[in-house]
């Protein structure tokens, strides 16, 4: 447990799991509700993304948001992590989601320090106070799920390759932030013939539906209903991310313009796993899938780079460098600084977290380095240039 979890460690997260307690009790003001009543309606079987019955409950919570109703627009595949919040109240609940959210955050970056050997250094604490997952935590959003479940399939895909595809069900609670590294995923699959992660992946997924059909039979109806409605709400609105920066720069009416990076991203991720196949890790090549996915993805938010913690971590030890450390750690600084100052989630400023994340991985990766093994990085060892 020692090795696991120092004393520092141990504080720190204290410290942390103290201020997000505190911060959830505000539960009026999160994105957590709509979670929470999506769970609701779920216990009452009724429709998770009935727009009128969520504003009932959100006012009833003490909601009054300026931009609308908060309606959950993951897909029923995460109506399985939502349904245990409509047996409580919203209070209780979203101090209980947000335990839930920090726990997914120290679980990952312990499993993915882990994978690189456990070393005897402070660099795992950059995950814990990566600026985006905080802001996740914070707004009670759901990224930090997809975090756990790309952490477990890089932890578990040789081993236990059955458990690392179910894994992925919780990638899928958040599917366009992961359509370049899907790709390759694919393409390794077919590849080293290893049909199990398709196996544990399809029984997660059947179960999750399986589950949410039981108390909604109508739910990817209204789940299709529902963002059919929000569709024009959705294009008007403006995304700090390169896809909805290149739409509205072209046409901001043609949608389709803004899927045009994350195409390019995917034929990029068959060439990059074509080009490396023989000697093909997914921490190390998987990593630079992540960073290339969250800048092309057809629309996100600075918290959705919280999937990148495992990309990031993964930099920082291939780097031992201490300038490489404080460039990351003074980013992440900049970033928290800019959210508790209140700036808008829609602002400009937002752009630049993604492709920087991107630029500070493709840095680190020129450090010297040796090959690696599939499950473990070794903090003493010495790699060489991709």
């Amino acid at each position: 447990m020692r090795q696991w979890l120092s004393s520092r460690d141990f504080l720190a997260l204290i410290i942390l799991a103290a201020f997000v307690v505190a911060f959830s009790l505000t539960v009026s003001n999160r994105d957590f509700l709509s979670y929470w009543t999506a769970g609701r309606q779920l216990i009452h079987r009724s429709n998770p993304y009935d727009v009128a019955a969520v504003d009932r409950l959100e006012a009833d919570a003490g909601f009054h948001g300026p931009s609308g109703s908060l309606v959950m627009l993951n897909p029923p595949l995460a109506l399985p992590l939502a349904l245990p919040l409509g047996l409580l109240g919203s209070r209780l609940g979203g101090v209980l989601w947000s335990l839930a959210l920090l726990a997914c955050l120290v679980g990952s970056v312990r499993i993915t320090r882990t994978m690189h050997g456990n070393p005897p250094n402070d660099l795992h604490t950059l995950g814990y106070y990566f600026a985006p997952a905080i802001a996740c935590i914070l707004t009670g959003q759901i990224p930090v799920f997809a975090l756990l479940g790309l952490a477990l399939f890089l932890r578990l895909h040789r081993t236990h390759p059955a458990y690392a595809g179910a894994s992925l069900w919780l990638c899928a609670v958040k599917p366009h932030l992961f359509l370049p590294f899907g790709v390759a995923l694919l393409a390794w699959i077919l590849a080293t013939k290893c049909y199990r992660i398709i196996i544990g992946a399809a029984a997660a997924c059947a179960a999750a539906t399986v589950l949410t059909l039981l108390l909604d039979p109508r739910a990817w109806t209204q789940y299709r209903d529902m963002m059919h409605a929000f569709a024009p709400r959705i294009a008007r609105e403006f995304i700090p991310c390169l896809s909805v920066v290149l739409r509205r720069s072209i046409d901001s009416r043609a949608m389709w313009i803004q899927f045009i990076p994350a195409v390019l991203g995917c034929l990029w991720a068959l060439y990059y796993f074509r080009k490396y196949r023989r000697e093909w890790n997914w921490m190390e090549h998987g990593s630079l899938l992540m960073l290339v996915s969250i800048f092309v993805a057809p629309y996100t938010w600075l918290i959705d780079q919280s999937i990148l913690i495992p990309a990031m971590l993964h930099a920082a030890y291939r780097a031992r460098s201490r300038a490489f450390t404080i460039v990351l750690a003074s980013a992440s600084a900049l970033i928290l600084l800019q959210i508790f100052l209140g700036a808008d989630v829609r602002s400009k400023w937002n752009l630049w977290p993604a492709p920087f994340w991107l630029a500070m991985y493709l840095i680190g990766a020129k450090q010297e380095e040796t090959p690696i093994s599939a499950n473990t990085v070794t903090p003493t060892q010495t790699h060489s240039p991709q």
